[in-house]
């Protein structure tokens, strides 16, 4: 019988989560674990149709990024459907408020910034760290963004991003210390006609980068997984 591997997703109702949800419900014996805040959305209705291939299938949880008591929930889920252990978790949930100058950025935006984009993804680390700790390679993967990069900020104008950038180099520095797409219309606000990037592509490459990361080679890195470039935190 084929080793199963277990692949938890936050946020798998709309983009990279739901492609990543996809793609690896596309493989055979795949458990997809994917987090969602509402369960009678159409989109989560058409990822539950998605046919899996032999061997593969998907667990819906509930988890809404303010609460500290829903990831502590699904793992009590997760376990009471006989699953006993995580090989992958990609933190991929998030969110941006509007794009408002440093000056008369409100607080109110620091705060759902850091809350949605770097303490719910420590409180899911620490909710699904044992079930990682039982798989043979546990594999950790916080869907950051360039935005969050100090290094790069001058350069690629980031500073814009005020309170999601921040949010987001806090999700960078906690990342590290794990040490294990949006979509056009995120593009659209901050000026851009299109995303860079697809998000076929960028699943495609994120997977092939998780696929080929060891302790040695990527663990603790800030990586564009487009080129493949190490990005500065």
């Amino acid at each position: 019988m084929a080793e199963q591997t277990v692949v938890f997703i936050s946020g798998v109702s709309s983009g990279i989560g739901k492609a990543l949800a996809e793609y690896y419900l596309s493989k055979p014996n795949h458990t997809v674990i994917g987090s969602v805040r509402n369960s009678s959305a159409p989109s989560v209705a058409e990822l539950k149709s998605f046919k899996p291939a032999s061997g593969s299938g998907l667990l819906l949880v509930h988890i809404e990024s303010t609460s500290t008591d829903d990831p502590k929930k699904a793992v009590i889920t997760i376990e009471e459907a006989g699953i006993k252990h995580i090989d992958i978790v990609y933190a991929n949930a998030g969110g941006s408020p509007p794009v408002i100058a440093l000056e008369e950025v409100p607080v109110e935006d620091f705060l759902s910034s850091f809350q949605t984009n770097a303490l719910a993804p420590l409180v899911l680390f620490q909710a699904l760290r044992p079930l990682l700790q039982k798989s043979k390679a546990p594999k950790w993967a916080s869907i950051t963004s360039i935005s969050g990069s100090i290094g790069m900020m001058g350069t690629l104008g980031t500073h814009i991003t005020v309170a999601y950038g921040a949010s987001k180099a806090a999700l960078n520095w906690l990342t590290r210390l794990v040490q294990t797409g949006p979509g056009n219309w995120i593009a659209r606000r901050i000026g851009m006609e299109q995303a860079p990037t697809t998000i076929d592509d960028s699943v495609s490459s994120l997977v092939k980068k998780l696929e080929e990361a060891t302790r040695d080679n990527y663990s603790g890195k800030f990586l564009n997984v487009i080129d493949g470039n190490e990005i500065p935190w």
